[in-house]
């Protein structure tokens, strides 16, 4: 309250809107216009269209939010900010689940406001976000403050390395690459369908290789890895866990063969926000805690959560914190370690590093590497290039459903964007228009 006061306003990244309200209710809830103590609907519409107008954006004061895209909804609690006449405005992650287009329609609402004499807080784990909006640059690594840099001083490289305590050399570590003499198929798919997008999918993945799925969003990434692990079903395929035909129709059974899933949704799909963290580590492996007449063995689960969070560096106050309260990239720490705990021979990531900040993904490239070095075969999808040719062995390319071509790398010729692009474009195929 003495902030607004104050004029400083916080967007934070899990959105405080109510859904059954409207647009001009969301924007002045608790600030109410009032005529003789009552509410005064008139007037807030009023206001709000104003408001709204100011931004730019086109939608009604009258909407519900509920029928609102997520990136409306983003712009709605701007405009709640400047219903205070906020003249500071602090955005905690504000893209983390916009898309392009909506993104770039919140930073053309960034720029207005800039115009207008609004000061920007911006936070944000994502580079070119940092290069296309920042005039300063303030970075903090483990709760301190590290630097500031100005625009004109920025760089990947210095960037990177006050984020996370080293070069940029060292940000992708890759030691694990097995001689080809010695690689041995670990999982071997052969024409996965599902009867939609999916078509006749085939690949071989090696014990200690790391294998990128890139391609466009919607191209079948996830859609395959999801038929792999049994937890969508499949009109056609076989697969092959270390030369022995498997029959996986389930997630359950993937797991028992030794395939684990990394979702890409920890939220929705992965994480029990609401359990300990220890509770979550352990879900994989409750079996090995039971003992006679039903009871659980808590001290060896416990025993358990303690290791992998030392192990894998998960900041928690206690192993019996919910889950829900810790960071984006402590969370994803937290199902990796519930996946390891399952000794998995092949592990499947989706979107591995998808909304953690820059330390944290170092941390988990190190994981990968680790991993594969001791012999796991990985299977990662990736939407971020960078990281594709930064933490992958070889790289397989989809495109509308199908596996349109492979990228590998070999000595003094490294993994190439460029072709990695065009794979997953067509633009190989279709060469230059005439």
């Amino acid at each position: 309250i003495k902030a607004r006061a104050q004029g400083i306003a916080v967007i934070y990244q899990e959105l405080s809107l109510a859904p059954n309200l409207t647009v001009a209710q969301n924007i002045f809830l608790g600030n109410e216009p009032r005529r003789f103590g009552i509410v005064d609907r008139d007037q807030c519409n009023r206001r709000a269209r104003a408001i709204i107008e100011r931004l730019g954006v086109s939608f009604s004061a009258r909407a519900l939010v509920s029928s609102l895209s997520l990136g409306e909804r983003q712009l709605v609690e701007i405009a709640r900010a400047l219903s205070t006449s906020a003249r500071i405005i602090v955005m905690d992650e504000p893209t983390t689940s916009l898309t392009s287009r909506e993104t770039d329609r919140l930073f053309e609402v960034i720029a207005t406001l800039k115009a207008q004499g609004i000061a920007i807080i911006y936070i944000s784990h994502r580079m070119e976000e940092v290069y296309q909006l920042a005039d300063r640059v303030s970075v903090l690594r483990d709760s301190g403050y590290v630097g500031t840099l100005e625009r004109t001083d920025l760089n990947a490289s210095r960037l990177v390395s006050m984020m996370v305590g080293r070069d940029l050399s060292a940000f992708y570590k890759k030691d694990h690459r097995p001689p080809d003499s010695q690689r041995r198929v670990a999982l071997s798919v052969r024409g996965m369908s599902d009867g939609g997008l999916l078509k006749d999918c085939s690949f071989d993945l090696y014990d200690g290789e790391v294998l990128a799925l890139a391609g466009l969003v919607g191209s079948g990434r996830t859609e395959l890895a999801r038929l792999i692990f049994g937890a969508d079903r499949r009109t056609a395929g076989e697969l092959e866990l270390d030369g022995k035909p498997i029959a996986i129709v389930s997630p359950r059974e993937a797991l028992e063969a030794g395939i684990a899933y990394l979702t890409e949704d920890r939220k929705e799909l992965g994480l029990f926000l609401d359990m300990s963290i220890s509770d979550n580590i352990n879900m994989g492996v409750l079996a090995k805690d039971a003992r006679a007449g039903g009871f659980r063995d808590f001290t060896a689960a416990d025993r358990r959560a303690a290791k992998a969070i030392a192990d894998l560096s998960i900041r928690t106050r206690s192993a019996q914190a919910n889950a829900g309260s810790l960071s984006g990239g402590n969370q994803q720490k937290v199902l990796l370690a519930r996946l390891l705990e399952t000794e998995p021979k092949v592990v499947i990531l989706d979107e591995p590093t998808r909304g953690v900040d820059v330390g944290a993904k170092s941390e988990i490239y190190r994981l990968i590497d680790s991993l594969a070095g001791r012999g796991i075969a990985i299977l990662m999808i990736s939407s971020e290039l960078p990281e594709v040719i930064g933490v992958a062995d070889r790289v397989l390319v989809m495109r509308d459903g199908a596996i349109a071509g492979e990228v590998t790398a070999s000595e003094g010729r490294p993994l190439r964007q460029e072709e990695i692009m065009e794979l997953a474009t067509g633009a190989a195929q279709e060469g230059p228009t005439r």
